[in-house]
């Protein structure tokens, strides 16, 4: 599997790099939304993104508003990853066509609970 963590905080992108890695990732990182959609016209194929809302250049919801008018990237998994916590800027990203919203601070647990969902990980097995 294959994902693109696009956070404009480096450390952002290295903490959830770091959590994706393990659970079987092929990770891509990138600045800002327009540094994403430019890497993925360029040929990168992602199963999952993992989208900042606040960024600069092209923010999250742009991202996702433009990576949902284009047929090639229907099958790509979109999560928001962000501070934005009001109700309405969840209803907003999910209208847009993001498939989950997770919430910072998180846990590496709640990553993967959310793609466990989303059906990109699998369940783990209670001993």
């Amino acid at each position: 599997m294959k994902a693109l963590v696009i956070d404009d905080s480096r450390t952002m992108r290295r903490i959830v790099t770091g959590i994706l890695t393990p659970l079987g990732f092929e990770v891509t990182e990138a600045a800002d939304g327009q540094q994403a959609l430019d890497a993925m016209n360029a040929g990168l194929e992602v199963d999952l993104a993992c989208v900042d809302w606040n960024m600069p250049v092209l923010d999250g919801l742009s991202f996702v508003t433009a990576v949902r008018r284009e047929r090639k990237w229907r099958d790509v998994t979109l999560m928001m990853v962000t501070t934005e916590s009001e109700q309405a800027q969840i209803v907003r990203a999910l209208a847009a066509g993001a498939h989950e919203y997770l919430i910072k601070p998180f846990t590496p647990d709640a990553i993967r609970d959310k793609l466990q969902l989303l059906g990109l990980v699998e369940l783990e097995e209670s001993a």
